[in-house]
């Protein structure tokens, strides 16, 4: 039972987005036209697999503790990492560094609020607004690494950075949220104090 929550089809997708990403470092480096269309590929095949993994593991009955607690570190290590390469190569505009660095906090401070609540064995759900705000990071990161590949779409790595703006606004709001949901929890350690 053990082995099998570990190695159901859902959990290997997910496991296989975070080794994706030494993909994606090597193809920054390299830095060849070939190179940037496999970071392209890589990255939107990693956002196929963030769906497919969700799907198999509803559909075939696959849902798993391990694979709650993984998917969502696998989006953020993919997210995180491709938006880190993104600045470092300066792929991005230098005004645009202010969502990136938004969205890099956010994932930090809803990380770290979740192991909190994790140790006091409490549940917070991922929200609607939370999933597309998901959805939009990882559309601009491929709108973004797509533009970088040939100048005939250097329009979408502008389109790219329009969509980062609003998904770090998504990334303010969905925090909140977080921090609104789980106040209660923290009230009673301030009074304590």
């Amino acid at each position: 039972m053990i082995r099998y929550m570990f190695l159901n089809t859902a959990n290997l997708l997910t496991l296989f987005r975070i080794f994706l990403i030494p993909v994606l470092v090597v193809a920054f480096f390299v830095n060849t036209t070939t190179w940037r269309f496999i970071a392209a590929s890589v990255f939107i095949f990693g956002c196929l697999t963030d769906y497919l993994d969700g799907y198999i593991a509803r559909a075939y009955d696959q849902v798993s503790k391990f694979g709650q607690f993984l998917d969502p570190v696998a989006d953020k290590l993919l997210v995180t990492s491709t938006l880190l390469l993104l600045a470092g190569f300066d792929r991005i505009s230098h005004i645009s560094l202010i969502p990136a660095t938004i969205i890099l906090a956010r994932e930090i401070l809803i990380s770290g609020l979740r192991e909190h609540l994790v140790t006091a064995k409490i549940s917070v759900r991922v929200t609607r607004l939370a999933k597309w705000k998901t959805a939009i990071q990882m559309s601009s990161i491929c709108l973004l690494l797509v533009g970088e590949t040939s100048k005939d779409f250097k329009t979408l790595s502008a389109l790219g950075e329009i969509t980062l703006w609003v998904s770090a606004l998504l990334a303010v709001v969905t925090a909140y949220q977080y921090i609104r949901s789980t106040y209660k929890h923290f009230q009673s350690d301030i009074e304590e104090n």
